[in-house]
């Protein structure tokens, strides 16, 4: 198949920026670029028909990092550094907040949970030795102590009965965010080509140029130029740049309504590993990706049954015990993670930038990387 002149001069024809990925991070970049750009061309490619890592697939926890993964973070980071990744999460959701509002996010501050169980008694301990301690790193930031210890009062089975509290969580709903963001961009003029994939990207130093092949059987593939790109892909990054990143698959399930669900907020075990949270009247349950790092290392957006058996395994023993649930729906999502937490937010050449390893914090820091992106070229 082949362009139509029609088709060429409207949509593929003198783009100023190409922003490869429509998740949160590429659609804030776009909308952070016709800030600063108001007659610039800007068209978004998008591989899938939707986002097609993890942006419409999360849990939707606004969260800064449950105690365990901030004392963790810190056996491999500074002081300095993990109060400044603590501090990018904060600023970040405060941007995706104001860009949005939060009756678009549908944000709702319930707080968040960690659980221990009872083989992790001495992580819990540890836990809850160094509250004090982590509250003061990050008072500066919040103004207030983040973390308590707070009772059981949910009903869950085969943990410690004491919990830690993080006093300023929140959540949101994941498609409004998405539908917010791309209602925004296409108001503001902004071209999003879905099931339009990027496969080379060379720059020769006056322009880029850019192998679009798509999902369409019939459609040839073809090049275009244009003036600058923004990599925007997270976890399917790997095949454009040179960097320290890796995808990292995230199995999730929800289940069908439950009937006086008193479950409300956003939840951590097994350090961050797992994590669930209540949306209306169910529980949605994610994580596993521990029990075989090197098979979750892809970007095949599969579940397994392994992963899906452990999550229903804890569902029925832990969350909702004694309590018939059935399983509506099963998905994965695509992240991107590396030894070091800090996102690369960088130039890879004179018309090239990426905005990449997001390290499972998309929905906090997503917005803010995107603004980040869009300033490389100021």
């Amino acid at each position: 198949m082949n362009f139509s002149f029609w088709e060429n001069k409207t949509w593929f024809s003198n783009i100023d920026f190409a922003i490869i990925g429509s998740g949160i991070v590429g659609l804030s970049c776009a909308l952070a670029l016709r800030k600063k750009y108001p007659t610039s061309k800007i068209v978004v490619f998008e591989r899938g028909i939707l986002p097609s890592g993890a942006s419409t697939k999360n849990a939707g926890f606004a969260c800064y990092g449950s105690i365990s993964e901030i004392l963790d973070d810190l056996k491999t980071h500074s002081e300095v550094e993990v109060v400044q990744l603590v501090s990018d999460r904060v600023i970040g959701l405060k941007l995706l907040r104001q860009t949005l509002s939060d009756v678009k996010l549908d944000y709702q501050e319930y707080g968040g949970y960690e659980l221990f169980t009872e083989r992790d008694k001495v992580l819990f301990e540890s836990c809850k030795a160094k509250i004090s301690y982590v509250n003061r790193l990050l008072e500066p930031i919040f103004g207030d102590n983040v973390f308590s210890e707070r009772e059981n009062h949910f009903g869950f089975q085969n943990i410690r009965p004491k919990l830690i509290y993080s006093k300023f969580e929140g959540q949101i709903d994941t498609g409004k965010m998405m539908l917010g963001l791309i209602k925004k961009a296409t108001k503001e003029n902004i071209l999003i080509l879905n099931s339009c994939e990027v496969g080379k990207i060379s720059d020769n130093g006056n322009q880029v140029s850019l192998q679009i092949k798509s999902s369409n059987q019939f459609f040839n593939l073809i090049d275009i130029n244009v003036n600058k790109v923004f990599i925007a892909t997270n976890g399917f990054a790997k095949q454009f740049l040179d960097e320290e990143v890796k995808p990292a698959r995230a199995q999730v399930l929800i289940t069908t309504p439950i009937e006086n669900l008193k479950i409300k907020g956003t939840f951590h075990l097994d350090k961050g590993y797992y994590y669930f949270r209540n949306i209306e009247d169910r529980i949605l349950f994610g994580g596993g990706r521990n029990l075989d790092f090197t098979v979750e290392e892809t970007t095949e957006m599969e579940v397994t049954e392994r992963i899906q058996n452990k999550l229903e395994e804890l569902l029925k023993s832990v969350i909702l015990p004694n309590k018939p649930v059935q399983i509506e729906q099963r998905w994965s999502g695509i992240m991107g993670i590396g030894a070091k937490k800090k996102p690369i937010v960088t130039a890879i050449s004179e018309n090239v930038f990426c905005g990449v390893r997001l390290g499972g914090m998309g929905v906090a820091i997503g917005c803010s990387i995107g603004k980040q992106l869009s300033e490389l070229i100021d």
